[in-house]
Parts: structure tokens; C-alpha cells; sequence
């Protein structure tokens, strides 16, 4: 009798395995870090075998800790680290260099090069800006860069995948080559509206669309894992990226809803339906992990520092000694005293996009204590994502009622009891922080029909905490122009 569906959730910094039972519990979960490699300043690199490795090894820890055997498994779904790169051997399966991750700028002098003449061209086919954060450019790194790369990849003897693609090749013994949409979709290379492998994108970058993967719905038939790898035949039935796989978690499957991950950083994605919207405020475009239909469109924005700002806190000048000591102090004093920090430490993502600016505490008086300093970086982080759910708000002509919150940070009453209060709408919590796992356990369990539809899978996760806003509109419009103030003030000294 098959009891669980796994989720395969492959990070940056980690690899985990969690099972859910049929009433959406987690019951087993087992996590396995591995190392980052950092061969030259701004490069970051993942041994591939390290990957394979700890993620089979978390889904074999999960299972022993659990009591559970594989031929118990209905399902797996993979969830992974988006715009990661990987070229292998299509015969043996070995990888032709390390994957480079999505944090890698080695390619940002090119990426410069390239939007010069063709940013529009980009945009518009597939909803990105042009950056090294995307896919397209690592690829062509490896295929100039790695000795005969290119002429095996014309030859077609070279496979290409984000890591989702490269699990599922080894998973399943070298016998489906293939993603889905949410991860095609940030690879630089696919066009959004036509859902297809785009021809002129691949001429301009220089890639061989021999090595490019199948296109697949979210929930689907990705073939059977080798009895090999984990004992049994396991059914693959669920991909998708990590931020989409946490959209689908927290059910922003219709129009108009909204998530946001408070981790290092933030990941802000709104569900906008069918409607591909071109944003005017710097957000890009892209799509959702469905179930057997077409993939709906989300609009995305990125706070680059969210959670980080709480490690400088902790780490860099010693207020804190733990991040869940800055709830206590920020409630101890009734605002910040007038102190605004920005924490711009790598420059301000959406919808600014200032890569210039450096973070700065401004306001600072006599009277000013470090509990003002502390509650003033809290703040920060919700204020920065209400420029994104504002960006979003004018791009769409929606105003969003409830922010659906998840990620390590949100875990922090006073943070999520402000983000509702200037955002003036709710902001929900769910239970279980687990999205991301959830997500694509729920999108696998959809599949093969371990769970019935959306409407069963309403009922887990349990109770949310939901935030209502509590600040009246004066207040609101104060602050929200001292932040603007600040941020101004931030801008213009890097200019100047």
C-alpha cells in the first residue's frame, strides 16, 4: 500500500527529503549540507557528485528515520535551486565541469555586452533581464570554456538541465531528459508565450537545442526512479523550482495572490493568471508549476537582504546574539526613534535595481539604543517588500489583500505584525514553514492521484496565523515617507 510522497527539496547549501502522508502531514525528513566552491572571486561552483550525493543520501536518512520503505513511496517530487547549470555526458552521465550556481557572476560582463543591443528582444520573449543570474550565459560558458564541450554538444553527445533535470537523468537511470516549465522558464532560453524552446534565443547565446531538455507540466509522468538508487521503482510525478514550488505550497493558484519568502533574501511572486504582464517597475515574468493544464504567469521581485540583515546584527556587530532575540527588542521600544536603516549591503534589487548603493543607518541621535537600531533592520526588511507588492499592485491594477509569508524570518511575530501594517492588507503564516517541500509534494501527489484535488489539500498544513493590519493611515503614510527619504538620501550620496 503506498503511504507517502516524498519530496526531494535540492538547495543551495543543502539537500533534504521530506514524506507526507495522505492527509498532507510530514512525517519523516532527513537533510544533508554540502560544500561551496569558490574558485575565483564572484564564482560559485557545486561539485555535481555532491549534489547527487546528498540528496540520495537525505532520502535514504528520511527513510530509515521514518520506518519507511521505499515500496511505500507513491510518488517523489523534486524541488530545486533555480538557474543552476549543468552539462553532462548523455552516455555515462558524468558532468563536463561543476555546476555553476546561480549566484555565479562570471558571465556579468557579457550579460552587460548583450543587453546593450538585445535587452528588449530578451525581455520580451522570455520575461527576464538580461543577467548573469539566468542560465543562458553559464551554458555558453561551459560549452567556450571546457575543452571540446562545444563540438560534443553539437554532436549531441552533451545534455544540459538545471538541477531538477539533472536529478531526474539519475534518478532514473539516464531515461528522461526533462524539466518543467517553472524551470525552463528561467533559463534565459524559452519563450514564455509560445511555451517553447526559442531558436533565435539559442543563435544569439550559441547554444545546440540538441541538449536541451523536454518541456513538462509540474505535475506529470517523469518516468520510474532505477531499482538501483533507492530499492523500489518509484513514479517521478513532480518539479519545480524552489520559489514556484512554494507558491504552488502555499495554494496561490489563482489570480492575484501573492507570496513572499523571507530567507537571506526575499522572493515575492504573484500569481497573475493568464495574463503575461509586462512590468513597468522592474519585475520580471515568469511561470507557475501546474497540474495538466497550461502554466499560469507570475510576476516576480527579489529584496536582495532580508534575513541577512538580522545575521549582520547577530554576526558583523555583535546587538544580538540570536536572531530570535531582535522580537524582544524591537517590542521594547515604541519605534525606531527616528533611525531609518537600509540594508543595501550588495546594492537594491526590484523594483530599484541600484547595484551602486551600500547600506546605511541614518538618523541616529544621542538617544538613539541599539533596540532602535535592531527594530529599525526589521522594519526594513517589510519595508522592502512593500515597494515590490507595490510595483506589483501598479503593474497589475490589483490591490493585494493578504500576503501569504513564509521562510526562517517570518517565523518573527513583530515582523509580520508590521509587514501587514504598511502594507495596510493581511499577511498569513502558515503552520508549517515548509512550503517549498510541500509544494512540489502536493504538485507529485496531484499527479498520480494520491491526493483527489486542490480542494483536499486545503485542509493541511493546519491553522494559519494571520496578521491584520493596526496602523491607522497617518502612520502608515509617515513612515512610508521616511523610508522614501532614506532611500532617496542612499541613492544620492552614491550618485554624487
Amino acid at each position: 500500500m503506498k503511504k507517502y510522497v516524498a519530496a526531494l527539496d535540492q538547495g543551495t547549501t543543502s539537500s533534504r527529503t521530506i514524506f507526507f502522508d495522505a492527509q498532507g502531514k510530514a512525517v519523516a525528513s532527513a537533510q544533508r549540507e554540502f560544500r561551496q566552491l569558490y574558485p575565483k572571486p564572484g564564482w560559485v561552483e557545486h561539485d555535481a557528485r555532491d549534489i547527487l550525493t546528498s540528496q540520495f543520501e537525505s532520502f535514504r536518512a528520511a527513510l530509515a528515520s521514518g520506518g519507511i520503505s521505499a515500496d511505500e513511496i507513491a510518488a517523489i517530487g523534486v524541488a530545486n535551486q533555480r538557474e543552476t547549470v549543468l552539462v553532462w555526458d548523455r552516455f555515462t552521465g558524468k558532468p563536463v565541469y561543476n555546476a555553476i550556481v546561480w549566484q555565479c557572476r562570471r558571465t556579468a560582463e557579457v550579460c552587460e555586452r548583450l543587453k546593450a543591443r538585445h535587452e528588449k528582444f530578451v525581455y520580451e520573449r522570455t520575461g527576464l533581464n538580461i543577467d548573469a543570474y539566468f542560465s543562458a550565459s553559464k551554458l555558453q560558458w561551459i560549452l567556450e570554456n571546457v575543452p571540446f564541450a562545444r563540438k560534443r554538444a553539437e554532436r549531441g553527445e552533451l545534455l544540459f538541465g538545471t538541477v531538477d533535470t539533472f536529478l531526474i537523468w539519475h534518478l532514473t537511470g539516464g531515461r528522461t531528459h526533462a524539466t518543467d516549465y517553472s524551470n525552463a522558464s528561467r533559463t534565459m532560453l524559452f519563450n514564455i508565450h509560445t511555451l517553447r524552446w526559442d531558436e533565435e534565443l539559442c543563435r544569439l547565446f550559441d547554444i545546440p537545442m540538441c541538449m536541451l531538455p523536454e518541456v513538462r507540466f509540474s505535475g506529470a509522468d517523469y518516468g520510474l526512479t532505477d531499482k538501483a538508487v533507492f530499492g523500489a521503482e518509484i513514479p517521478v510525478c513532480g518539479v519545480a523550482g524552489d520559489q514556484q514550488a512554494a507558491l504552488f505550497g502555499q495554494l496561490c493558484v489563482e489570480k492575484g495572490t501573492v507570496k513572499n519568502t523571507y530567507g537571506t533574501g526575499c522572493f515575492l511572486l504573484m500569481n497573475t493568471g493568464k495574463d503575461a504582464i509586462g512590468s513597468r517597475n522592474g519585475l520580471i515574468t515568469t511561470l507557475s508549476a501546474s497540474v495538466g493544464k497550461s502554466p499560469d504567469y507570475v510576476l516576480e521581485g527579489s529584496v536582495f537582504i532580508a534575513g541577512a540583515a538580522v545575521q549582520w546584527l547577530r554576526d558583523g556587530v555583535g546587538l544580538v546574539e540570536s536572531a530570535q532575540e531582535t522580537e524582544k527588542l524591537a517590542l521594547s521600544v515604541e519605534d525606531t526613534g527616528g533611525v531609518m536603516f537600509v540594508p543595501a549591503f550588495v546594492g537594491l534589487g526590484a523594483p530599484h535595481w541600484d547595484s551602486e548603493c551600500r547600506g546605511m543607518i541614518y538618523g541616529i541621535t544621542r538617544g538613539t539604543a541599539r533596540a532602535h537600531i535592531v527594530r529599525a533592520a526589521l522594519e526594513s526588511i517589510a519595508l522592502q517588500t512593500f515597494d515590490v507588492v507595490h510595483a506589483m499592485e501598479q503593474d497589475t491594477r490589483v490591490t493585494i489583500q493578504r500576503l501569504c509569508a513564509d521562510g526562517g524570518a517570518s517565523a518573527n511575530d513583530f515582523l509580520m505584525q508590521f509587514q501587514a501594517d504598511v502594507l495596510g492588507a493581511e499577511v498569513a503564516r502558515p503552520a508549517s514553514m515548509e512550503t517549498t517541500a510541500r509544494g512540489v509534494a502536493y504538485l507529485a501527489g496531484l499527479a498520480c492521484e494520491f491526493y483527489k484535488d486542490l480542494n483536499d489539500l486545503r485542509g493541511f498544513g493546519g491553522e494559519m496565523t494571520v496578521f491584520f493590519p493596526r496602523m491607522d493611515d497617518a502612520h502608515r503614510a509617515e513612515k512610508l515617507l521616511a523610508w522614501e527619504e532614506a532611500l532617496g538620501r542612499d541613492m544620492y550620496r552614491v550618485k554624487k
